[in-house]
């Protein structure tokens, strides 16, 4: 399985006791350790019209300046796991600024473009693992220019779904979460979110096998 883009271990725990204790060293460690992830996710998340106005490094600082002045409560109550926390505040913000500049950027690009994955262009890898799931499970790596233009069918889908399936894909695909640490995101007991996961890929393979059909 592809590795979460979230830090694991016991590090984070050993950080969040330390600045609990008043440690100001392991607070800027702790969010340091986390700043990757929260990058990888405004790349993944943020409309790509908009990063093509706003600085990604931007809206990583916003994000863990916001979280750095609410640390403190997080650590008197931590209503979930550190990164789950971390992950909202970076998901409110994204949304925050798509908000500000969603206007600017509609004004100034021709096209409307499908938020993809990559982050930097391209076909995610994440995107070819979802395809070879849906697709064709015994695909080799020899095959891997058609598993590349069906990942590429896959994004596209994927933007067509709603936001409630779209949004669990995307944490069970891209962010690499668990169905216990999609479930405490989306505040669901976990047999929710394994239910609303599962409804999600059949609209998604739905959706792929009426493409199919078109072309056929």
């Amino acid at each position: 399985m592809t590795k979460s883009i979230w830090p694991r271990g016991e590090n984070t725990d050993i950080l969040i006791q330390a600045a609990r204790e008043g440690d100001p060293d392991a607070v800027n460690r702790l969010l340091d350790r986390h700043r990757e992830g929260v990058r990888r996710l405004v790349e993944m998340r943020l409309d790509r019209k908009v990063q093509q106005r706003v600085d990604v490094s931007d809206v990583v600082q916003e994000v863990l300046v916001e979280a750095s002045g609410r640390l403190e409560k997080y650590l008197d109550d931590p209503v979930m796991a550190f990164h789950l926390w971390l992950r909202q505040i970076a998901w409110d913000q994204i949304i925050d600024t798509y908000r500000r500049h969603r206007g600017s950027a509609k004004r100034n690009m021709d096209r409307e473009q499908p938020m993809h994955a990559g982050g930097r262009g391209g076909v995610d890898e994440s995107s070819v693992d979802l395809a070879i799931q849906l697709c064709d499970p015994a695909m080799t790596p020899a095959a891997i220019a058609t598993q590349r233009e069906i990942a590429g069918r896959v994004e596209l889908a994927i933007d067509r779904l709603d936001d409630a399936d779209r949004e669990v894909i995307w944490m069970r695909h891209y962010e690499h979460l668990s169905n216990l640490e999609i479930a405490e995101a989306l505040g669901l007991q976990p047999p929710a979110a394994s239910m609303r996961y599962l409804r999600a890929m059949r609209r998604l393979r739905t959706l792929l096998e009426q493409e199919d059909e078109s072309y056929s």
